[in-house]
């Protein structure tokens, strides 16, 4: 089950082993951030790897609005450690969507949802298209693309 939490202490191993620290500082962070969120709640668990991949997938959002907020506040070196983070954090991610893809994703639902469909089914449909997209594209964009399907 925990097939990419191996392949994260694999690396830390091999980083370790070749002195790369940045690597290692990375690399611990995630797998402390996946033992954090396997303690989190009443009972401890193991993440499933849908689990594991959402939780990596946050910690590069976090990234990317840090780095974003580092840019406006003139830190131009702190954004580029936050964004060589998420360069490396996204070797564990699956390969996202393209805009060709998602809108066919977009399409297919909205299809689905009928003809009738209106904007007070945009949720429905924005939840049905995530369930497909399997974190694999952003949630803006995904309500943006329905949005648009729908007016």
């Amino acid at each position: 089950m925990a097939a990419l939490k191996d392949q994260l202490r694999s690396d830390l191993t091999t980083s370790m082993k070749a002195r790369d620290t940045f690597r290692t500082q990375v690399v611990r962070m995630m797998l402390a951030a996946i033992q954090t969120e396997e303690v989190a709640g009443a009972s401890a668990r193991e993440l499933t790897g849908e689990e594991e991949l959402a939780v990596i997938g946050r910690e590069v959002r976090k990234r990317k609005e840090s780095a974003e907020l580092y840019t406006q506040g003139n830190r131009p070196e702190l954004a580029s450690k936050e964004l060589a983070e998420v360069e490396l954090l996204s070797v564990y991610l699956p390969a996202g969507l393209t805009e060709a893809e998602l809108d066919v994703i977009v399409a297919e639902e909205v299809a689905a949802a009928g003809e009738a469909v209106s904007m007070k089914q945009m949720g429905q449909v924005i939840k049905a298209v995530n369930a497909r997209a399997k974190g694999r594209a952003d949630g803006s964009l995904i309500a943006a693309k329905v949005k648009a399907a729908l007016a």
